[in-house]
């Protein structure tokens, strides 16, 4: 029996891709670069399934595509915005993603970016390579320290516990958060955890504010000009959850006119497009989306994604199925 032809449609760790091969008739994108509007229009013709990324698009006029072959997306990643969900029910293509592998990743990352900021290490190593480094000094580039300080978050599953774990038991840190459910109480005992029913009390109150919450209608410019206001001028903002969260437009006047002490993003509202204001800027932290770019975090989500296509083509209840 011939194996299901299979997209992918952007390089994967090395050990998913010889994965991919052994159990699918699978077509790789060796240039690793975002493939255009045709060729996703051929590849629904052409494959049984195709295992997309978040810079891959797929509107409903994409599952609407004449003649169209695919069967399943494996979506890499937990993230599924760029996916028309609705469109793929009516094309009668499932969908999967990857959730729980990226957790710890992502909690480390959030943690670096807290650094970062509040020790102005990014400023730091800029200064350092542009040769403008003139020694040791007692009042150069003072930054704060995180310990003991009040850590805020917005949305409060899986990575954001992993982060307020990591905040109290090395840094000391008081952990509060804000989200619609509350947390089980035995959760909010072990992180030392507390409530906020309002998120501008919680932003008022917090030295660093870190968030956690999903993409989509519900959150987009969550943070905005109105609760940018709310916060000290000593507060850290960061984020490493989805770029449409926080209007850059509004961060960057909170940041330039230094009503808030600092910022790290590690995605932005229109990737890879960052706003010009926040490149200019010295007390902003910009990673380019790194949030689960460890080995193990990226190979165990192409082998979850492996997973999922597989039990799709068994037969099988596919675990991730979210259409």
């Amino acid at each position: 029996m011939s194996r299901p032809a299979l997209l992918v449609t952007r390089a994967l760790p090395e050990a998913v891709e010889e994965h991919l091969a052994r159990h699918f008739d699978a077509t790789f994108n060796r240039d690793d670069t975002p493939l255009g509007r045709d060729t996703l229009i051929d590849a629904m013709q052409r494959y049984d399934a195709i295992l997309p990324t978040i810079t891959d698009r797929f509107d409903a006029a994409l599952f609407e595509t004449p003649d169209g072959r695919v069967r399943m997306l494996g979506n890499y990643g937990a993230g599924f915005e760029h996916i028309d969900l609705e469109a793929a029910r009516r094309a009668g293509v499932v969908v999967s993603n990857t959730p729980d592998v990226l957790t710890e990743a992502t909690a480390e990352l959030a943690i670096l970016l807290m650094l970062m900021a509040a020790r102005r290490a990014g400023e730091g190593e800029r200064e350092l390579r542009a040769g403008r480094w003139t020694g040791w000094r007692p009042t150069h580039l003072i930054g704060r320290s995180i310990e003991g300080r009040t850590l805020g978050l917005v949305g409060f599953g899986r990575i954001a516990q992993a982060t307020a774990r990591r905040a109290r038991d090395g840094f000391g840190m008081t952990i509060r958060y804000f989200s619609r459910n509350r947390a089980p109480e035995a959760v909010e005992q072990a992180l030392g955890a507390e409530r906020v029913e309002s998120l501008k009390d919680l932003v008022a109150g917090a030295d660093v504010v870190s968030l956690h919450t999903p993409g989509g209608a519900e959150t987009h410019h969550l943070v905005d000009a109105e609760l940018l206001h709310a916060m000290r001028p000593e507060t850290i903002i960061v984020n490493t959850a989805r770029g449409p969260v926080i209007d850059e437009a509004a961060l960057a006047d909170a940041l330039a006119e230094r009503r808030i002490a600092a910022a790290g993003l590690d995605v932005y509202e229109r990737e890879p497009a960052v706003e010009p204001r926040l490149l200019a800027l010295d007390n902003v932290v910009l990673l380019p989306h790194l949030g689960s770019a460890t080995i193990e975090s990226r190979t165990a989500m192409g082998l979850r994604a492996a997973a999922n296509l597989e039990a799709f083509f068994a037969g099988r209840p596919v675990p991730d199925r979210i259409a």
